[in-house]
């Protein structure tokens, strides 16, 4: 059994921890709240701002005013990778790196191989796993977490959607957690470029609906849309990704606060075991010492 001193040091060690957790826990519930209310005011929008563009793009898909939603061979790939900045967030960061491992070991495995894949990462987890390990990384843009505004992330979205036009990459996809509530998140590797089309049966919903007149015309609108609607969607995703990442950290925290309450809990009781054991210890050397004055 541990000596007495040990115990209260294993103690006071973990109260020490149990404070530290409990007051992270508390700090990404405030930052919780406020990424859970800016996602649920953005979502609507955008979700209903890309089924517009879907829409529309459909009706001119051939066209060559709409170069964004033109579907090429995907020979050069871009992977747009989100994590966050720090850890102790339980599984967030592990599954988005294990979900790109796997897509460049299977769905992109031809386009790795050849070297035709490069990645793009934001969020200083994913940037140091990539870089030390000599994986593909074509960029690094980690601050954008550390102040996440729509003015901060729009030069991003165009730098994407000119190296799409440009035929740089063929395709662009984003991997991240969407956020779903404070304990889940859904990981979501999300096609980004070319704008993806809608599926048959939301297709024949809309030719079989009522048919709307554009002014001043189908073309001009899209080429109008198309960059808002994917600066949205960028901004949108790494909303979801901060959300599912603070949601996560206060579910993490709080198991680590429970867990630490368990500990104590242990060790109060090898302590006063220990304790006791002491001081039966005590007694029985002074009556032995008793008895042998006798």
């Amino acid at each position: 059994m541990p000596g007495l001193k040990e115990v209260r040091t294993r103690i006071a060690s973990v109260k020490s921890t149990q404070q530290i957790t409990n007051a992270m826990k508390m700090v990404a519930a405030s930052k919780f709240r406020k990424a859970q209310t800016a996602i649920i005011k953005l979502r609507p929008y955008a979700t209903k701002l890309r089924e517009i563009l879907q829409n529309l793009s459909t009706s001119i898909e051939n066209s060559e005013e709409n170069i964004f939603a033109q579907q090429r061979k995907p020979e050069k790939v871009l992977l747009v990778v989100i994590t966050s900045n720090r850890g102790l967030c339980g599984a967030f960061n592990t599954n988005i790196i294990k979900t790109t491992v796997g897509l460049l070991q299977q769905d992109y495995a031809d386009q790795f191989n050849n070297g035709n894949l490069r990645l793009l990462t934001i969020g200083s987890r994913a940037t140091e796993f990539f870089r030390k390990r000599k994986y593909p990384v074509l960029e690094s843009y980690d601050s954008l977490l550390d102040h996440l505004k729509f003015d901060a992330v729009a030069p991003l979205a165009e730098k994407l959607m000119k190296s799409f036009a440009s035929k740089e990459f063929d395709r662009i996809a984003l991997v991240y957690n969407q956020f779903k509530n404070a304990a889940v998140q859904r990981l979501v590797v999300e096609q980004y470029l070319p704008v993806a089309l809608p599926t048959a049966s939301v297709t024949a919903a809309v030719k079989t609906g009522t048919d709307y007149i554009f002014e001043p015309g189908k073309e001009t609108i899209v080429r109008e849309l198309i960059p808002k609607t994917l600066r949205i969607q960028l901004f949108k995703a790494l909303l979801d990704s901060f959300a599912s990442e603070q949601g996560a950290r206060m579910t993490a925290m709080q198991k680590a606060t429970d867990n630490a309450q368990d500990l104590l809990r242990e060790l109060n009781i090898t302590y006063n075991k220990a304790r006791q054991n002491s001081i039966t210890n005590a007694l029985i050397e002074i009556v032995s010492g008793a008895e042998a004055l006798k």
